[in-house]
């Protein structure tokens, strides 16, 4: 004889609900919980700097974010700034404060070239 208890299988099935919608979830990618990022953007995907070339007043940001499965960096070539590598989705911003023009490569990968100039 089999006993059946169809009023605990509904307890625990509602249990189970109530368990599973109130756990803590998990957080968002970094992409996604990042703030907007104001100003000027350079995207590093496909090994390349889009765009590679920008023009900026001075006084202005530029922010740089690598869209690749890679780590890139960003790296002038007078030593102004040097940004640590950067994983998918990280960014790294500059704010450029004296005019003139500025060459940089991805240290890691230095056939990556870009270039900001600075007006006043």
């Amino acid at each position: 004889m089999t006993r059946r208890f169809p009023g605990f299988a509904a307890v625990t099935a509602l249990a189970v609900t109530a368990a599973c919608s109130s756990a803590p979830s998990a957080p968002p990618p970094a992409s996604t919980s990042t703030a907007p990022i104001s100003g000027t953007v350079v995207s590093i995907d496909d090994f390349a700097f889009a765009p590679a070339a920008l023009t900026v007043h001075r006084g202005e940001t530029v922010t740089w974010i690598n869209r690749d499965e890679e780590p890139h960096t960003v790296a002038a070539g007078n030593g102004s700034f040097h940004s640590p590598g950067m994983d998918t989705n990280a960014t790294y911003s500059f704010t450029f404060t004296k005019p003139g023009r500025y060459e940089y490569i991805c240290s890691i990968h230095p056939t990556m070239h870009g270039t900001v100039v600075v007006t006043s």
